[in-house]
């Protein structure tokens, strides 16, 4: 698979940035379907720092693998900081090596959007051991790659604002 340059070059920034400092990355992806850890494999070296990814597409996957509550996607459904909270921290605690866990949940499109939820709504989490679990959300513009491309970045992003944290 080709990667993109920018988030090539983004990605071996982070591996190095988590080699530096000692971190290992676990990821819980939805509406980027394993594109995250993909982009972190890219890069020479990365083995060092990542330890797994959970594709968790759909709510008995995460549920299953990551431990989010039916009642959260229940109340809340999937794409809401619930449950990007509880993705981040249930791959945190089920990553065998991981000392930061990121999540994304969205919708990329082109359809599944509704009013309150849009089409380019991306819900992040990000836990690491032994620091404060952030999370955020965004409304990205574009189409289908254009929303999967900048939920890497942002994904990378805070990643790096949690090892700051350290």
């Amino acid at each position: 698979m080709q990667i993109e340059k920018d988030i090539l070059a983004a990605a071996g920034e982070l591996i190095a940035k988590c080699s530096t400092n000692s971190e290992m990355i676990a990821t819980a992806e939805s509406c980027t379907g394993g594109l995250i850890t993909g982009s972190l494999t890219g890069v020479d070296g990365s083995s060092s720092v990542v330890d797994c990814g959970f594709v968790t597409y759909s709510n008995e996957a995460k549920h299953a693998l990551i431990g989010v509550g039916n009642d959260l996607l229940d109340q809340f459904g999937a794409v809401s900081e619930p449950v990007a909270r509880a993705m981040c921290e249930g791959a945190l605690m089920r990553a065998p090596n991981a000392t930061i866990a990121v999540s994304v949940t969205g919708i990329a499109g082109p359809g599944g959007g509704s009013p309150s939820k849009p089409v380019g709504l991306v819900h992040f989490g990000c836990a690491g051991k032994d620091r404060a679990t952030i999370t955020y959300h965004e409304v990205f513009p574009g189409d289908r790659h254009a929303v999967r491309k900048a939920t890497i970045l942002k994904a990378f992003e805070l990643i790096t604002q949690m090892i700051d944290q350290k």
